[in-house]
């Protein structure tokens, strides 16, 4: 006899995308260079460490993205973590369109790719594979070089835009009051 509970029915996307909205996520601009030298990028919420030996990152970018074919075609690519500054150039490269960089300042990385002036850190990397994954892509990155910049990184939940805040740290000379 079988006892386990039959799986839940799949949420609808509204829903999932309701769901995970409530999980912070860091705001990354991925950047790259088209054959003729024009800045390109877009935003993603999902990059993350992978590996530390050998060093690896991840981001996923939707399937229907205009500027992943070139950035794949280039096989390198910049992650520029955005700071709670850069909101205006996250608006930017995250709408479609044509000349997303206006307006952006930024300088050549050590690979040839875009370095967003103002970000938080810097990661330039190689394009190691690309998974499909439902409607999307999951790219794996071998990085190449980083460097940190200044400022705190934007973060995104629940639809809006804010900031990592710290907790005062405990001081553990002190007891804990009890009532």
């Amino acid at each position: 006899m079988n006892t386990t509970a039959p799986p839940a029915p799949v949420a609808a996307a509204a829903d999932y995308r309701q769901m995970f909205g409530l999980l912070p996520t860091g705001v990354t601009a991925i950047t790259g260079l088209t054959d003729e030298g024009k800045p390109m990028g877009f935003v993603v919420g999902t990059f993350q460490s992978l590996s530390l030996e050998p060093a690896l990152v991840t981001f996923c970018v939707d399937k229907s993205s205009s500027t992943w074919p070139t950035l794949r075609n280039l096989g390198r690519f910049t992650a520029n973590i955005l700071s709670t500054g850069q909101l205006p150039v996250c608006r930017s490269l995250a709408r479609k369109g044509e000349d997303k960089f206006t307006g952006i300042d930024y300088s050549e990385s050590p690979i040839g790719t875009p370095r967003i002036d103002g970000a938080t850190a810097w990661i330039d990397c190689q394009v190691v594979s690309e998974v499909v994954a439902g409607d999307h892509y999951m790219i794996v990155g071998s990085v190449s070089s980083m460097e940190a910049g200044a400022g705190e990184a934007l973060v995104f939940r629940g639809g809006k835009f804010g900031e990592f805040t710290l907790w005062p740290t405990p001081d553990p000379t002190q007891k804990a009051e009890t009532k």
